[in-house]
Parts: structure tokens; sequence; C-alpha cells
């Protein structure tokens, strides 16, 4: 069984001496491996050992893109921000749609030709109904029950899409 390293950080090395050492000395006998474990945790301010463990993994570590991918979404598009072709990848184009999705007016219905005119001013190979939807398909906007009215789905871009947003907002250099 592989064993997970935990780290724990002491602010007062006495302090926590001195409180492991009291619950230490109250109980009749050594306790066994996880009530050891569950005093030092107290000991060090948790809960209990659980508590620790979660507290040390709980911290978020800073999201990973792919580089790969986010090149690959760029060649879609030209210096100016617009996509210039369709990806032939299904997970591509998602990607892909993230940046026409930044266009779209947030928490605002817009009327299908008002979605249009976003389109085809961030397109340029002349599909804007495939544009719109693949929208709707991969969750990134909402389209009324008389397909009327259209609505950006309000949702965090994941890190690629982020990545690729950005790349998109700076000027050609």
């Amino acid at each position: 069984m592989t064993r997970e390293a935990i780290p724990l950080t002491l602010n007062d090395t006495a302090g926590f001496a001195r409180s492991l050492r009291a619950a230490l000395c109250a109980e009749a006998e050594l306790p066994g491996h996880l009530g050891f474990l569950n005093h030092v945790a107290r000991a060090a301010g948790f809960r209990n050992f659980q508590h620790l463990r979660a507290a040390v993994s709980g911290t978020p570590s800073a999201p990973t893109v792919d580089e790969k991918r986010l090149a690959q979404a760029l060649r879609c598009f030209d210096i100016g921000g617009r996509m210039m072709r369709w990806p032939g990848k299904t997970s591509l184009q998602g990607l892909c749609l993230w940046a026409i999705w930044a266009q779209l007016p947030a928490r605002q219905s817009l009327p299908e030709g008002d979605v249009n005119a976003v389109i085809d001013r961030w397109h340029g190979f002349g599909d804007r109904a495939l544009v719109r939807r693949s929208l709707i398909d991969h969750g990134l906007a909402t389209r009324g029950r008389d397909g009327r009215d259209y609505r950006r789905t309000e949702k965090a871009p994941p890190p690629e899409a982020l990545a690729l947003i950005r790349a998109l907002a700076r000027p050609a250099s």
C-alpha cells in the first residue's frame, strides 16, 4: 500500500508538543495508529486526521492547459480573432466555440438576427447556422421554445477556453 505524503506545518512547535503530551498523558494506554494520528492532527489545530488530510489535499492546484490543443485551436483563427475554418474534431470545435461564446452578451436574450450578426462578425467560413446550432449542442447557448431568441449560457470557461479567449483578445504583434 502506498503512503500519502501529508505535509504538516507548525506555527507553534512548543504548543503542539504541549497539546500532544497532554492528550497522550490523559489516556490510560498508548493509542493505536489512527488514534495517534488523530492526536497529532488535533495538536496541530485540526478536528482529526481526516480534517488534516482534507485541508492538505483541498489546496487547489493550478489548472493545466494543453498547449498542443490550444495551438490547434488557434490555427482555426486569423490574426484578427475570427474563426476562419471549422475544426474536424468535435472536442476542438467545442473549444473554438468558446471564442464565439465570449462575444455574445451576458444575461441577455437576443433574436436570431442579432445572434447571426455576432457570429458573422467572428467567423469567416460562411456557415453561421452550423455555429449557432453547435453553440446549442455544446451547451454554450440556449434557444427559446419558439426558436426566436437565444441566450448565452453563463458558466465558467475551462482553463483551455480561457487561454484561447485571452490569446485571441491580444492584438497581433
